[in-house]
């Protein structure tokens, strides 16, 4: 199995997410990031789904979301093809002994402190979804507090785009 990135482009209407997270569900994927966001056109969304599966299922399931009406347009993004970031917010326990090496740690991931409290930092950070792995194993050893995470967004690199205006011409 191998890990997948679909940009899929949807009308903003209510129900069309759990129509598409459904159609995986029924084949028994388990979408591992899903990010839904408004785009430059209006009244269009961009889902951003990664999923763990072999090509060809990926191939069956693309079938059936271009099916479904509200779908308007599906691009599998190529991770050298494609910018990719996740953002992730993390508490991590520190005291007056490990505060200077957490920040020192912030600094290496070009992450920022966002709240400082007498026993805690709170720390974003973007990047791809290795970049965050590593920030968050290196924060082990101090305890993390909770942390949240979001899907991962991609967009492809150079001029050409995936938007209402390339949907005509398709």
């Amino acid at each position: 199995m191998s890990r997948h990135t679909l940009s899929v482009l949807v009308e903003d209407q209510p129900g069309v997410l759990a129509r598409i997270a459904s159609l995986f569900a029924r084949r028994g994927f388990n979408i591992e990031s899903l990010a839904v966001g408004p785009t430059e056109a209006s009244g269009i969304s961009r889902m951003t789904i990664v999923v763990n599966v072999d090509q060809s299922p990926l191939e069956q399931v693309t079938k059936q979301l271009n099916k479904l009406i509200n779908v308007l347009k599906i691009v599998e993004l190529d991770n050298t093809a494609a910018v990719q970031r996740e953002l992730l917010l993390v508490k991590v326990k520190a005291d007056a002994n490990s505060r200077s090496k957490i920040l020192e740690i912030v600094s290496l991931f070009r992450a920022k402190v966002v709240d400082v409290a007498p026993d805690a930092i709170t720390i974003e950070a973007t990047g791809n979804h290795e970049k965050i792995q590593a920030l968050l194993i290196s924060l082990e050893e101090f305890g993390i507090k909770e942390l949240v995470q979001s899907g991962m967004v991609a967009v492809g690199r150079g001029a050409k785009a995936v938007s209402e205006r390339s949907l005509r011409s398709s």
